[in-house]
């Protein structure tokens, strides 16, 4: 028999496996509350109930897959050499070797998906499979494949899907539950009795900056050439008044003329590149908004190789060339956003009352990471460094060895993009700062989670008045909140059937 070591588990992760012991079960508990503890509660008890049978458990990065791999090695007396990780770095047949001989596997969802698809391995005998970060669970991605495959061949099967977030509507959220063969939906927020006395307490401070009228300029010349173009879809049938289409309703206008084309209607080619163009306005208007002047400078000079008739129409703009001027005289002078301002005093002040304060910083351009640190290394007792994804320059070797050196305290300030909200461990953190903001309710919660862990912490919004970031800020609280409501009524209506 094997048993659970290093824990003991709470009050509300008891209720929750015995409530998950015979049902698949969508769990939502906020970050950094116990969730692996918890699938270690479960796995425990089936291969406890089925000795002959092992365990999977998927979760989408190498990393964070390293992560509970060592977690469960840690917290159970299931032979070390039996719990083994899985990821495409290793070869097949190797791998094929491995699973046969492990009781828990931890592996990439494509991994296992792979190896299953080219029957290098069998679900026959797998009597859990633990989806960890479950929101990812859309039709055609490797959790959705894996757990169709799991529930058609395996002998005792049971499904236990992970997340902080499943999403903030219902079409989401039912296909997560739908996907997953989901029967049980077990939710706790930080204000649930069982789980508040657990929750250490987290500040927050929103603190807003006004835009200098320098910037206020180029704001005003992207501004007057997006609303221009803004008038002139009319003639294409979007009736939308120009001062309230959005990125969404650009992108959904885009598809609609590209019909249009296909149907043979040419004057949707101009229409098209319009569309285009504005796209195009819409993210130089962010960058000088929320980012900072060298990333607007950046922007202006990829736009300048480019060969199509948008970017070449929007440069041709005496508006915009003005604009580019001024923007390369902000870079010139070191001129920062008011936003990095403000950051570098409020790192300054905490590092002055408290030099091993650990903050993490979320922007989500990699120009911007890069800019911040370079701003921060200038700063008495700031050690900073980055974490960017592997698409952006960062293997996975490096982001495993970054975060262990944050961990460390080597560096007291991490500065990340993505990559840094969803479920890798980093300790507890004192402080998180959101440089600037994202309309996901998903993404809002997974940062959050990086503080007030084991300690009391803070999180502070950065806000660019009357800008991109309000919107943002505001929108994934409204959705956050809509998350929680929604999931309580769904989970009343699975109880009830």
């Amino acid at each position: 028999m094997y048993k659970i070591i290093g824990f003991q588990a709470r009050e509300y992760q008891d209720s929750i496996f015995n409530s998950s012991k015979t049902q698949n079960t969508l769990v939502c508990l906020p970050t950094g509350t116990g969730k692996t503890k918890l699938a270690i509660l479960l796995l425990i008890e089936r291969l406890n109930k089925f000795p002959e049978s092992n365990i999977i458990v998927i979760s989408p990065s190498k990393p964070l897959s390293s992560q509970i791999c060592e977690e469960i090695k840690s917290n159970t007396d299931i032979p070390k050499n039996q719990i083994n990780l899985l990821t495409g770095t290793i070869k097949p047949e190797e791998r094929s070797k491995i699973f046969s001989n492990s009781k828990v596997i931890v592996a990439t969802p494509q991994t296992i998906q792979f190896d299953v698809e080219n029957d290098r391995i069998s679900l026959k005998n797998t009597s859990l499979l633990v989806i960890d970060e479950c929101h990812r669970s859309k039709e055609k991605f490797a959790n959705t494949i894996v757990a169709r495959e799991y529930n058609k061949y395996a002998n005792e099967k049971l499904i236990l899907a992970l997340t902080a977030s499943p999403g903030a509507t219902k079409e989401k959220v039912s296909e997560v539950c739908s996907n997953l063969f989901i029967e049980n939906i077990e939710l706790r927020t930080e204000i649930d009795k069982d789980l508040a006395i657990h929750i250490q307490k987290k500040e927050n401070e929103d603190i807003i900056v006004k835009l200098p009228e320098e910037f206020k300029k180029i704001q005003t010349a992207l501004k007057g050439q997006y609303k221009s173009r803004a008038v002139g879809l009319k003639i294409y049938g979007f009736t939308k008044p120009p001062s309230v289409i959005n990125k969404t309703d650009l992108l959904s206008y885009q598809k609609s003329l590209q019909q249009s084309i296909k149907a043979g209607d040419f004057l949707a080619y101009r229409g098209v590149s319009e569309v285009a163009a504005m796209i195009k306005l819409n993210h130089a208007l962010g960058l000088i908004e929320t980012q900072t002047p060298k990333s607007l400078q950046d922007y202006f000079k990829k736009l300048e190789i480019e060969t199509s008739k948008a970017s070449k129409n929007i440069l041709s703009n005496k508006q915009i060339q003005s604009a580019i001027r001024q923007t390369n005289k902000l870079v010139e002078t070191n001129t920062l956003h008011p936003k990095t301002e403000k950051l570098k005093e409020i790192i300054d002040t905490e590092l002055k009352k408290h030099k091993n304060t650990k903050t993490i910083i979320f922007a989500n351009f990699r120009s911007t990471v890069n800019e911040l640190k370079q701003v921060l290394e200038k700063i008495p007792n700031a050690k900073p460094t980055i974490l960017i994804g592997q698409k952006k320059g960062f293997t996975q070797k490096e982001q495993i060895s970054t975060i262990e050196k944050f961990n460390n305290h080597e560096f007291n300030i991490l500065i990340c993009t993505s990559i840094g909200e969803e479920g890798l461990s980093m300790g507890s953190l004192d402080l998180a700062i959101f440089y600037d903001h994202t309309a996901s309710e998903i993404r809002k919660i997974q940062r959050s989670g990086r503080v007030a862990r084991v300690r009391p912490g803070k999180i502070i919004n950065l806000i660019t008045e009357k800008t991109l970031d309000e919107a943002m800020l505001w929108t994934s609280k409204r959705k956050e909140a809509k998350m929680h409501n929604l999931l309580n009524y769904m989970k009343r209506n699975l109880e009830s059937k």
